[in-house]
């Protein structure tokens, strides 16, 4: 049985990030597996036109080593686009492109294996056993772990109302390019969910409009189609100066700050706000009225097939006003959830879970584990490690700190400082003094 120091589950960007800066450190032996065939990334949302909500630089290794040969510009290098690049001045690239980057290098790293599913992985002495299955062949292979990281990356997710009508009238955003040719025969389309994802499938179904006919609507139950913190200085808040003020704090404040700071990571790029609008306001030159309904604060509480379609039962929020409404059809675009994987049941007892059955996750992402083995994971600790979990930009600098961590060594050196803010209380000032009160009068000196 062939031993590795570290074994990636799951083949998402950052496991795949983990994977192309380990290539470049000699004393290391990685392999990563997936079940899927191939690489992708969200495909059911690669649509046309949609781009990265992150710089190019947010690439799989720039951030920690801008001279790895797995860098964006390496790669438009690679495919004779560097002056394309270049007198685009894009500095959001598309999604499409970002994903066909990241199949180029894991179609080249040789420690990344697709069609592998991993079936278990066991406590075997101080390392793990990671069974998988090569389905090239249809044989079962295993192979030894000092560590293995899991990056398996969250699952769509609709709310219990949904249970009963998903299928052919109610999918989820996810499957949207696969399923939207079946919208274009209906009469009444309804979007749900107001991040990212709704509006680009609201935007993309307001440009087929004209040649379906379907009246359109757009509900959410936050309180406004609102634009994305992104500010330079509320961008701070995806660095590891952020992280490790979040850290700190104690859990009942992370759990209540991380919802609190949904502008940072579930509204809308003010780009796409901004064509919204611009065509909704071109459909209603001389005073047309687009067959576009667009509400928020609007809560789905139950859902049922109805003739032809679906009912749906609502209530504003703010009127304290419940309603139904029928519709054809409905994409939900209701975001996404982490999941525990199957394959870890063998070692779950294990783990040291927090008291909402979560991953106790320490400052080098490695979980707190009774066993000499390590288990670390990517986007499974916004508990934790708060906003910055899921985001690309802090990709390659977690992947550095996991391999810095499994090597005991400064194998990528990572900057103390990245933020100008300073999040917690006079951090670099030394100790604090609290002046007593004084009595002040007008006038005085």
């Amino acid at each position: 049985m062939t031993t590795y120091d570290v074994v990636g589950v799951g083949i998402g960007p950052f496991n795949l990030s983990l994977a192309a800066l380990a290539d470049n450190v000699d004393d290391v032996s990685a392999l990563f597996f997936d079940a899927k065939p191939a690489f992708s990334w969200h495909p059911g949302m690669l649509i046309e036109g949609t781009a990265l909500q992150v710089p190019f630089l947010a690439d799989l290794v720039t951030l920690v080593d801008p001279t790895s040969r797995w860098s964006f510009l390496s790669y438009l290098r690679e495919h004779d686009r560097l002056f394309p690049f270049y007198f685009a001045e894009r500095f959001h690239v598309p999604r499409r492109e970002y994903d066909h980057y990241c199949r180029w290098v894991a179609s080249s790293l040789p420690s990344c294996r697709f069609a592998s599913p991993v079936q278990r992985v066991d406590r075997d002495g101080d390392m793990f056993a990671v069974r998988y299955v090569d389905q090239a062949t249809g044989r079962h292979e295993t192979v030894a772990a000092r560590n293995v990281v899991l990056g398996i990356g969250t699952v769509p997710s609709t709310p219990a109302a949904f249970d009963d009508v998903l299928g052919k009238r109610v999918f989820h955003s996810a499957d949207y390019l696969d399923r939207v040719a079946s919208l274009h025969d209906a009469r009444d389309v309804t979007v749900i969910g107001s991040g990212q994802s709704g509006a680009e499938v609201f935007l993309d179904l307001l440009h087929r409009q004209p040649d379906t006919g379907y009246r359109l609507r757009w509900l959410t139950r936050s309180a406004a189609f609102a634009p994305m913190e992104y500010s330079k200085l509320g961008l701070e808040h995806f660095t590891p100066d952020y992280t490790r003020y979040f850290r700190a704090l104690p859990e009942p404040t992370r759990d209540a700050l991380v919802p609190a700071q949904w502008q940072l990571y579930k509204a809308i790029s003010a780009e796409t706000i901004a064509e919204i609008h611009d065509t909704l306001y071109e459909r209603g030159i001389g005073g047309a009225r687009p067959d576009v309904t667009m509400t928020p604060g609007i809560a789905v509480t139950a859902a049922r097939q109805a003739a032809g379609g679906v009912e749906l039962g609502c209530r504003h929020t703010e009127q304290a006003r419940d309603f139904t409404l029928s519709t054809d059809r409905v994409v939900a675009a209701t975001g996404y959830a982490s999941r525990l994987p199957d394959c870890l049941d063998p070692v779950a007892g294990l783990v040291d879970w927090d008291d909402r059955g979560r991953y106790r996750v320490g400052a080098d992402y490695r979980v707190a584990l009774d066993a000499g083995a390590g288990l670390y994971v990517q986007n499974a600790e916004s508990h934790s490690h708060g906003v910055g979990a899921p985001d690309l930009g802090l990709g390659a600098h977690r992947a550095a700190v996991i391999l810095n961590s499994i090597t005991g060594d400064s194998t990528y050196r990572l900057p103390e400082r990245c933020a100008f803010t300073d999040f917690g209380a006079f951090t670099d000032f030394g100790a604090v003094t609290t002046a007593a009160p004084h009595d002040t009068h007008p006038g005085g000196d």
